[in-house]
């Protein structure tokens, strides 16, 4: 196993933290490398080791939560969505700071649309496994309104700063996902 640099740990965390705490501050279009660079107390050239640009950097910091995102509904076949949605929440509830920024950063959309194609997908896994006892419904309606529905309930969840524990708000996800008797599980 290949064993990475302190420093390159340390120097990736601080680029990281450092986007988030301007994105808090003001848009990312107006978010610059160098302003990046100055946050972090690391050179422009470092941050070009690591990433392209700072679209690309953004497109790394999502995508290293919906890995994980993904890891947690695969490691979690066994379980009900109730139980799925209960992880998902608890790791939205420990990654926080940089869920909630997101959401609350103007650049909000871009962020929505990437969350929305990870629960579609994740959508379509359960549409094949488990079907619909609605047949009358259009599959791509059900898999965009059940996409839609998680993204919009992880913001608002996430934008009121966590009113209800993942516990229960799991459990209200759920029942409203037995409620609607979409899937057969």
């Amino acid at each position: 196993m290949t064993k990475v640099d302190r420093r390159i740990l340390k120097s990736q965390e601080a680029i990281k933290k450092a986007v988030l705490e301007l994105l808090s501050e003001k848009n990312f279009d107006r978010i610059t490398i160098q302003d990046i660079a100055n946050r972090a107390n690391v050179s422009r050239r470092t941050i070009y080791l690591h990433y392209t640009d700072k679209c690309d950097l953004m497109d790394h910091l999502l995508d290293t939560h919906i890995v994980k995102l993904r890891e947690i509904r695969e490691s979690a076949t066994q379980l009900s969505m109730k139980e799925v949605y209960f992880q998902w929440f608890e790791y939205f509830e420990k990654n926080f700071l940089f869920f909630s920024t997101i959401l609350a950063s103007q650049g909000a959309s871009w962020f929505r649309n990437r969350l929305l194609e990870f629960f579609v997908q994740e959508a379509v896994k359960d549409f094949k496994k488990y079907g619909t006892k609605h047949q009358e419904l259009c599959p791509e309606v059900v898999l965009q309104f059940f996409g839609s529905a998680s993204v919009g309930m992880i913001e608002w969840w996430l934008v009121n700063k966590m009113p209800l524990s993942p516990q229960l708000i799991a459990e209200q996800v759920g029942k409203l996902l037995d409620r609607m008797e979409i899937c057969n599980h």
